[in-house]
């Protein structure tokens, strides 16, 4: 849901062209099904031009569906930056995205190591992010997880986080900091306050 940021350039999407999506996938991808990521081979190398236009389309909708629910969570108060999405409509997208690929569970238990459970789909692996990122998404919001979620509230911040302790304010330390310097330019400049 992070694909879009801001820095001082502007707003900017990691999925707005078939290539950025490209890159996005095969940055994330390995984070996503390690086990679909063999020696020597780039996670979507088997994806068709064809498919690449679509998948990435898929992602956009489930972003969208994704900010729109995360926004309806943590009570986002920031406008501009929720999904247009209706809050059944990102829940439809984020179902469908789930029932796109079929996975299941493989057992590997080589001779001198601990067992170890991988997933394993029916689609090639670029196909398949959409499916695995919507299935994470289900776990987020259906586990405790979803209670600290969190908007960053810093100055010119869209992305959202998960609190991992219970006085974090913002996604990162370069928001906080933001965020004091612009509180410490309305005490002492209450006439010219920072928009």
């Amino acid at each position: 849901m992070n694909t879009i940021w801001a820095d001082r350039d502007g707003v900017h999407d990691a999925l707005s062209t078939e290539a950025e999506a490209m890159a996005w996938v095969r940055a994330i991808g390995p984070r996503l099904a390690p086990e679909h990521t063999a020696p020597g081979r780039q996670w979507s190398d088997d994806q068709r031009p064809g498919d690449i236009g679509k998948t990435a389309g898929e992602l956009r909708v489930l972003r969208d569906a994704l900010r729109r629910l995360a926004a309806e969570s943590t009570r986002d108060p920031r406008q501009g930056w929720t999904s247009p999405v209706s809050r059944n409509a990102a829940v439809d997208a984020i179902n469908q995205a789930c029932a796109t690929a079929p996975t299941w569970s493989e057992l590997r238990w080589a001779e001198d190591s601990e067992p170890d459970r991988c997933l394993r789909s029916a689609e090639p692996p670029w196909g398949a992010a959409v499916s695995l990122l919507a299935e994470r998404a289900v776990e987020m919001f259906t586990s405790d997880t979803r209670s600290q979620l969190r908007a960053c509230l810093a100055p010119g911040c869209v992305l959202y986080f998960v609190r991992a302790h219970s006085r974090r304010e913002w996604c990162s330390a370069g928001c906080g900091n933001r965020a004091r310097v612009a509180r410490h330019y309305q005490r002492h400049h209450p006439d010219n306050a920072l928009a």
